[in-house]
């Protein structure tokens, strides 16, 4: 089966996909507007008209599933697909939406310059959006709270990112995974059960309790859908910060509408949908495994054999919202990011070698002190 096209590719054909700049006009001055987490409506900077979602001309698809096999294949309907500019940053190798009328800026996930190109990107659109629930200000009060707790961080580094550093706000690519499972297994289940030995220790006769365990062998079936598997898009940032931003609300998802991009970039998939659900059976493997041992019971369990049969999948293309600031610090790269919906925040940081030398001294005459106090007693 053909893989779906990757996400820098732009195929030409007699039904192209739509063009989408994201680009949302005042209806009183013809300024941009962007979306206001605060308000949950269009703003325009320039006069300040406010305009409500459920007003604004811009729609966007029903949030829906799609079939899997259809998109493997490259039957997906054109409707399904669109074509967006796209700036790729040299360092990270991020695609980044950007705003046609800048032509240099910083990547914003590690603050490499990057030189706004006219690149096309033709992928499989957004069918939800998780969109933004604060501002900048709160994502700089929520990245300043977590800098507070990094007491071996250089002095430098957290003047450098509170002065007034801009924080982007960014959507994030992912893919869910629905699917039907049905596993068979062979294994073992352990029954623990108790002997008694007498054992002589320094010529005394002791009684010691020994656990031993009973295997049987065991077969059997269990059945599990999965929902929303999510499996990140992209890789400009490391799993363990994605990771550790999660848990996502993922019924708060909204139908994607462009509308909720107004003011914000959106970082384009580079994983495609094969790879991604290769990850997703990963996690879809390890839920499994749970439900076998459940199944199997006892006190223990060995599997020794799974099966699984797959059917009925489907999936989504999502973006998931988070407010990032990279930036420089003596020649390396570092990032906070927060999660644009729960504010939980992941980073990176440098340690300062002087602070960590302090603390082991002042660990070393503490230790010396208490030391001293004992021999006195």
């Amino acid at each position: 089966m053909p893989p779906v096209p990757p996400a820098d590719t732009v195929s030409f054909g007699s039904a192209p996909a739509t063009r989408e700049d994201h680009r949302f006009p005042c209806d009183q001055c013809g300024a941009d507007y962007r979306f206001s987490p605060a308000q949950g409506a269009l703003i325009c900077d320039h006069c300040g008209h406010e305009q409500p979602l459920s007003d604004s001309p811009w729609g966007g698809s029903a949030l829906k599933e799609m079939d899997f096999l259809s998109a493997l294949r490259a039957q997906l309907p054109e409707a399904e697909m669109e074509v967006t500019r796209v700036s790729s940053c040299p360092n990270c190798a991020a695609q980044v939406e950007f705003d046609p009328s800048v032509h240099a800026l910083e990547c914003p996930f590690c603050a490499t310059p990057v030189v706004a190109d006219t690149g096309e990107n033709r992928h499989i659109k957004p069918k939800g959006v998780l969109p933004f629930q604060f501002d900048e200000r709160a994502a700089h009060d929520a990245m300043e709270h977590w800098l507070g707790r990094l007491w071996f961080a250089p002095n430098g580094l957290r003047d450098y990112a509170r002065r007034g550093r801009k924080m982007d706000g960014i959507y994030i690519p992912f893919w869910t995974y629905d699917a039907q499972t049905q596993s068979r297994y062979t294994g073992q289940r352990g029954t623990e059960y108790t002997v008694n030995r007498t054992v002589m220790v320094d010529g005394k006769p002791q009684i010691r309790t020994e656990i031993k365990v009973r295997w049987s062998n065991t077969r059997g079936r269990v059945q599990r859908f999965f929902d929303d598997v999510l499996v990140l898009a992209s890789n400009s940032l490391p799993r363990r910060h994605t990771e550790g931003l999660e848990p996502w609300d993922l019924s708060q998802l909204s139908p994607y509408q462009p509308k909720y991009l107004a003011g914000f970039r959106a970082e384009a998939y580079t994983i495609d949908l094969e790879s991604g659900f290769a990850d997703a059976r990963a996690k879809m493997d390890r839920v499994i495994e749970r439900d076998i041992r459940f199944d199997i019971g006892g006190d223990r369990q060995r599997i020794t054999s799974v099966d699984t049969d797959v059917s009925a999948v489907t999936f989504k293309h999502i973006l998931l919202p988070v407010w990032m600031a990279a930036y420089k610090y003596r020649g390396k790269s570092y990032r906070f990011i927060v999660n644009g919906q729960s504010g939980r925040v992941q980073g990176e940081r440098p340690y300062s070698a002087w602070k960590i030398a302090a603390a082991v001294t002042l660990g070393l005459i503490a230790a010396a002190i208490i030391a001293y106090i004992a021999s006195q007693n």
